[in-house]
């Protein structure tokens, strides 16, 4: 690569390995392996084979399905390109404070009771205190014939 420095990361040694497919492309930020390659065009010359077989579409998708699909991963290869230079924008700390923000908190939060939802508690309305507990002997329940659990 001549020329101001490039994002792309992959040396000349590695680029002749790449499928041919992603280097027809000019592929730089996504790097599709052999086999993707393979789906994106052996498969879309396949499909359209299909289609057209079948009489659902003309013989001309044979040729314009795949380049339909490398139109798309092309687009997708542009859009990295820019995601990764507006994200390289970010100054560190705000990438931290997002970091952070995004982190996964696990804990416990407290929560008050509310009273006339807990089962076996019996609240009196005393005419002074509203709201207040009755004592411990006047938050028993009436027996109903079952044995009441110890607590």
């Amino acid at each position: 690569m001549t020329g101001p420095r490039s994002w792309a990361t992959l040396v000349a040694e590695e680029e002749r390995y790449r499928p041919l497919y992603a280097r027809l492309l000019g592929l730089r930020f996504v790097n599709p392996g052999g086999v993707l390659c393979f789906v994106f065009f052996e498969g879309a010359v396949a499909l359209a084979a299909l289609l057209a077989l079948a009489e659902l579409v003309s013989w001309w998708s044979v040729l314009v399905l795949p380049a339909m699909v490398a139109v798309m991963v092309k687009i997708n290869d542009v859009v990295a390109a820019r995601v990764v230079r507006s994200a390289a924008l970010v100054p560190d700390q705000e990438r931290d404070r997002f970091r952070h923000q995004m982190e996964p908190v696990v804990g416990t939060a407290r929560v008050g009771w509310i009273w006339h939802s807990v089962p076996g508690v019996v609240v009196r309305s005393a005419p002074g205190r509203p709201g207040e507990l009755a004592s411990a002997a006047a938050r028993e329940l009436p027996p109903t014939g079952a044995p009441q659990a110890e607590r």
